[in-house]
């Protein structure tokens, strides 16, 4: 193969540079010159959080209700001596309300006479089985004697047919006086019951507090009726322990795959401002639930409340600790978003800069440039290849970063071309002769 003579290349090459000296001598001969804003790069530490709302519920709450209808007479006494009432610190068993009992007193007192009157019943079926059993003996030694006198023929045959017959009767009397018995006794375990139901019914007039706990919520009031049917009427809503608390809070569907059992939280509440409180997540429910086309996913975040400064039912302000990194190389998240206008000097050898994997950094011309710069910025996605621009005087020089945890401001990046102290474009604004410090991304109009 020819080799070319050295002589043209060398010619060829001194007009390139001949050619890029005259278009930049042309372009400051025009008055344009790009100010650029800066951000330095620093090492320091970044978190990536969710953020979302929730409601502070008890862990274990009791619904205290009723099983029997009623007029509601009293209220009982918490632990200080107070009636019952709002916040009312009780123990296991103490009397919360009492619900008027005069009904079912009387079905009581009904029940337990007819215990008594079933019991004597009871006893006459006994007497009766006896005097049956005595007239069995007598009849059965009658019929034994007919049997004797019928062998030596002294008796005659109709006497012998009757003391037969009186026998057979004795025998089948003293069944039925057994049967009367049993019966007698089922009657009396019958009204027994009866009265356990009474009993029962006639306890449960006074509502009384299944666990210890705190009085969240009274709804009744005293002379107000209580209806019972097939749900019990709820009467107290009593919390267990109010020194643990947990937040049940909505987490949209595309957060909720970087929430896991264990994580950090914080939270805040706006009654306490400028005040942080700590948790962790517990568990994630299933059931999600529909929102205006959004699929929402309860997360259950447990707390600390051993002062019992939260209160039920407060919204928290809650955010989740997704990721972290600690002195990792941070730049600013807009620095990986800004793009050169076609008014900012690039490096000469940036030809040699390939497009990065990320869409809004891709710079393939100058018109183009400058039109994705007035688009919305694209979402920086962590471990995705994006783009910064280092500011050399007057010019500006891409880098190919990859990036990392964002909280918003700041994003971690992987890069061994960049250290503390440089410093990355965030913004861009172009200078005039003509017309002073102009933004370039505000549309300028033609005089005619």
């Amino acid at each position: 193969m020819q080799r070319l003579p050295a002589k043209p290349i060398i010619a060829v090459t001194a007009l390139l540079v001949l050619g890029a000296a005259l278009g930049l001598g042309w372009h400051f001969h025009n008055g344009h010159k790009a100010l650029f804003n800066t951000a330095t790069v620093k090492h320091g530490d970044v978190v990536a959080t969710i953020s979302a709302t929730g409601t502070i519920e008890p862990v274990e709450v009791v619904d205290v209700g009723a099983q029997v209808a009623g007029l509601i007479l009293s209220f009982g006494k918490d632990k200080n001596g107070n009636s019952i009432d709002y916040g009312s610190i009780i123990e296991e068993g103490t009397v919360l309300a009492r619900i008027d009992d005069s009904v079912y007193a009387a079905d009581c007192a009904l029940a337990r006479a007819q215990v008594e009157q079933d019991k004597a019943g009871e006893l006459s079926a006994d007497a009766a089985l006896q005097q049956v059993k005595a007239k069995l003996i007598q009849t059965e030694a009658e019929w034994n004697r007919g049997q004797e006198l019928s062998r030596s023929k002294l008796l005659a045959t109709a006497d012998f047919d009757t003391y037969k017959a009186n026998y057979e009767i004795a025998k089948a009397n003293v069944s039925a006086a057994e049967a009367a018995v049993a019966q007698a006794k089922a009657a009396t375990v019958q009204a027994r019951a009866l009265l356990e139901k009474a009993q029962r019914n006639l306890d449960f007039c006074v509502i009384k507090s299944p666990v210890k706990g705190v009085i969240i919520d009274r709804r009744v009031n005293i002379g107000q009726t209580v209806v019972s049917s097939l749900n019990a009427p709820s009467l107290f809503l009593i919390a267990r322990d109010l020194t643990k608390m947990q937040i049940w809070v909505g987490v949209n569907e595309a957060d909720v795959g970087r929430i896991v059992p264990g994580a950090s939280v914080t939270f805040t509440c706006d009654t306490f401002p400028g005040r942080e409180f700590d948790g962790t997540v517990g568990k994630v429910r299933l059931n999600a639930t529909m929102t205006q086309n959004v699929v929402m996913y309860t997360v259950e975040v447990n707390t600390e409340n051993p002062d019992n400064i939260l209160l039920p039912y407060l919204t928290a302000n809650v955010r989740f600790v997704a990721r972290s990194e600690t002195n990792a190389l941070l730049v600013p998240n807009v620095a990986l978003r800004w793009i050169p206008s076609s008014q900012a000097q690039v490096v000469p050898d940036a030809r040699s800069w390939k497009p990065a994997d990320s869409e809004a950094n891709s710079p393939p011309s100058k018109s183009s440039q400058q039109n994705k710069a007035t688009s919305p910025a694209h979402p920086i996605v962590e471990g995705r290849t994006g783009t910064v621009w280092l500011k050399e005087g007057e010019f500006v020089r891409p880098v190919d970063v990859k990036a990392g945890t964002s909280d918003g401001a700041n994003t971690a990046i992987i890069s061994d071309r960049l250290h503390d102290g440089q410093e990355v474009v965030t913004g861009e604004v172009v200078e005039t002769a003509q017309t002073g410090t102009q933004n370039p991304f505000i549309p300028q109009f033609r005089r005619r």
